[in-house]
């Protein structure tokens, strides 16, 4: 990790959310918002489209009036102010840069607005330039660049005015693969070096887990859970975090319990639970254990079909009337036939409710079939 550049290092400010709403007409697209983003964080909003992600952003930058409740970016209360008075700088989907205008313009022109003079602009352009790997390109304009060139000249344009808040708005949507996972890197590593507060949303599960210091998922413009991204993966606060994390998702069948034994829907005991009723049972397919052959203390099921990803292997299989996903690492041995066997790890397993979908812990006891 490199160390924060004391030349580009802005003072970093905490953003709060107090019961903020959000509706258009009678339409509520966000209830309630009671939310803190750390000064100096990398905070990911994750959620599917239409969760009000983007929203939320847009309020935070001042874009969209927010319906009620109060936004304090650090000290000051912000729902009430321009855009320019809120100390944030935002990045787009769509670059937004002036096609017109050089790369060395378009990052100057916030600074030229602001008045700065022309020596002091080349000073900052060319100072962010060289952290964002432009350089060379600085006498070029957008129409010249790539779509990762240009995409780093939005960047460098939100940075050089050195704000307290970066907002990013799907910033890689429009890059391809290789290009998406580049630049994921060089945003890490920017944030490092420069210490801004920042609010990245996107619906890329793979981009929240590997950027994250803590991931704010959103559902419906409520929030689902707000942790760092190992507890929210291994310890999900509900069935739709559970399944909108992690690729394949979580497997979740349906269990009920009758005091002493969960078992599935066709009768096969799961673990011992003192809990009663129908509940919903999550196992991550990476987490199941195939095993060699059958016997009392594993489950089987018939394979419907296999991926072979060359790092590893996916199977799917029916079991208890219910597709789940089976992860198997590179060189293990699956056998090549029409049922597998396997255990479920009473230590990875999740229990929801069946009816809230939200998590339940302590619900188990010893296992009924040998897991450990």
């Amino acid at each position: 990790m490199n160390a924060i550049d004391p030349a580009i290092h802005v003072a970093a400010a905490n953003i709060r959310l107090d019961g903020v709403t959000k509706t258009y007409g009678k339409l509520p697209v966000i209830p309630r918002l009671d939310v803190e983003f750390r000064a100096g964080e990398f905070t990911v909003v994750l959620g599917p489209s239409g969760c009000g992600k983007s929203t939320l952003m847009q309020m935070i930058a001042g874009l969209e009036r927010v319906s009620g409740g109060k936004i304090m970016i650090g000290e000051r209360e912000a729902q009430d102010l321009e855009p320019k008075q809120r100390g944030c700088a935002m990045v787009f989907q769509n670059y937004a840069l002036y096609p017109h205008m050089t790369v060395f313009d378009n990052i100057a022109y916030s600074l030229k607005i602001a008045g700065m003079t022309k020596a002091e602009r080349r000073v900052k352009v060319e100072l962010v330039a060289k952290m964002l790997g432009l350089t060379e390109y600085l006498g070029r304009k957008p129409g010249q660049l790539s779509g990762g060139q240009r995409q780093r000249v939005a960047i460098g344009r939100a940075i050089v005015r050195e704000p307290a808040v970066l907002l990013f708005d799907e910033p890689l949507s429009n890059l391809d693969a290789q290009l998406r996972h580049d630049t994921r890197v060089e945003l890490a590593e920017l944030h490092r070096r420069i210490g801004a507060t920042t609010v990245f949303v996107t619906h890329d599960q793979v981009e929240a887990m590997t950027l994250a210091d803590r991931i704010l998922i959103l559902n419906k413009g409520e929030i689902e859970q707000y942790d760092t991204p190992k507890t929210i993966y291994h310890r999900p606060a509900s069935v739709f975090v559970a399944k909108f994390i992690g690729s394949p998702a979580m497997n979740v069948l349906p269990v009920s319990g009758d005091g002493s034994v969960l078992r599935l829907s066709d009768g096969q005991p799961v673990a011992e639970s003192h809990l009663r009723g129908d509940f919903q049972l999550g196992i991550r397919p990476e987490d199941i254990a195939v095993v060699g052959t059958g016997g009392a203390s594993s489950f089987n099921a018939r394979v419907r079909y296999r991926e072979d990803l060359g790092s590893h292997c996916i199977l799917a299989a029916e079991l208890s009337g219910t597709t789940i996903r089976i992860t198997t690492p590179f060189g293990s041995e699956v056998p090549d036939r029409n049922v597998i066997f396997f255990t479920f790890p009473l230590r990875r397993l999740h229990l929801f409710d069946a009816v809230t979908g939200k998590a339940i812990s302590g619900a188990f006891g010893a296992v009924t079939k040998e897991q450990q």
